[in-house]
């Protein structure tokens, strides 16, 4: 009798599209061959999208007019491209070595010409965005983010060294608005898309010390620092790239939005499918029981033909491709099948990164 994995990826190689087959054919399967890459990244090459990416790409190899901004942006556009499988085609190989080659306080990162540093800067910068893109399209065997990726362990890590997050914040504008200090460290949404995205790191103490800190973090039982986000000081109070609340942290969402935060008693949640994933590729599922009830929750919805029938209420959270948010591999949800394909897919990398066999 086959298992409920093997049903749901009997289903994708049948009906999915190209980057999905190619994608569990790599990554679920370990059963991809070059040839039959080369294939299906062809056909994934002809898709629309993926044209209009091509045709907004610049001598530079930069995509688009922006940066940290939508699907035809150099964002947007590399994390669709890794999305979507295609490591190694021209299109992304120039992107990535825009990222190599242009400097940080280029034009391309910042119109007003300021470098917000990283290091000195909680949860900021135009680095760890990029490095973030590198570790989503598969580059950072090709491109060096080791610093990046050690900070991101260490912003995990400073939870559990400080009692909460006040001693790493202040007060500014006579006490209206709380913003991290200089050269502290806290976990936001682009330290868990680079951790996410790598291998590198990934031993058993540094494991632990994620599964800690987001146990930590999932804690609710301090009223004054659930959903407490502090901003970030650069001469002005500016908002984080998706800072993680003092407490709170949650794996139910309401739509599309950059922080991953419980939200009050009767709002309509859906699952965040994309930040599941992460923590799943994190390898800390097992160690955090929060998360490893939403996995079982999520399988509970795989169906006896291996389709996973999750309910999807806020299409934003796999349609809204851009710097907060994008899932969505098929060319549209125009079909039920094609929607299907998509949340099966995603429920199978979480079923596989979390060592969850069903």
């Amino acid at each position: 009798m086959k298992s409920k994995k093997q049903k749901m990826i009997d289903f994708l190689l049948e009906n999915a599209n190209p980057s999905i087959k190619l994608r569990v054919k790599k990554e679920i399967l370990n059963d991809l061959t070059q040839e039959e890459a080369e294939i299906y990244q062809e056909q994934i090459m002809q898709e629309p999208i993926i044209r209009k990416i091509i045709d907004c790409q610049k001598e530079n190899g930069w995509i688009g007019n922006g940066f940290h901004d939508n699907i035809y942006s150099q964002e947007g556009g590399t994390k669709y491209l890794g999305e979507k499988g295609l490591k190694g085609t021209p299109v992304l190989n120039r992107a990535m070595e825009a990222f190599a080659t242009i400097p940080l306080d280029d034009i391309h990162y910042t119109k007003r010409g300021v470098y917000i540093d990283e290091f000195k800067y909680v949860a900021c910068g135009p680095n760890l965005i990029r490095c973030a893109c590198i570790a989503r399209a598969g580059y950072d065997d090709v491109i060096d983010i080791s610093p990046q990726i050690q900070l991101s362990i260490d912003s995990f890590r400073r939870v559990l060294e400080v009692d909460s997050i006040l001693d790493i914040t202040r007060s500014v504008q006579k006490g209206k608005k709380l913003v991290f200090k200089y050269y502290e460290k806290w976990p936001c949404r682009y330290h868990l898309d680079i951790l996410a995205h790598t291998d590198s790191w990934k031993n058993e103490n540094n494991i632990k010390i994620i599964s800690d800190s987001v146990i930590k973090l999932m804690k609710t039982d301090r009223p004054e620092l659930v959903n407490l986000i502090p901003q970030t000081w650069i001469g002005h109070p500016v908002g984080t790239l998706g800072a993680f609340p003092a407490q709170g942290l949650s794996v139910m969402c309401r739509g599309l939005h950059p922080f991953s935060i419980t939200y009050p008693d009767g709002t309509e949640l859906d699952y965040n499918v994309e930040y599941i994933e992460w923590f799943a590729r994190c390898g800390i599922v097992p160690h955090v029981s929060a998360l490893q009830k939403a996995v079982n929750e999520i399988m509970d919805y795989v169906d006896d033909d291996g389709i996973c029938r999750l309910p999807v209420k806020y299409d934003d959270l796999f349609k809204g491709w851009g710097p907060y948010g994008g899932l969505q591999l098929e060319v549209d949800w125009k079909s039920g099948v094609r929607k299907a394909c998509d949340i099966t897919f995603r429920a199978l990398l979480i079923l596989r990164y979390a060592n969850n066999e069903v």
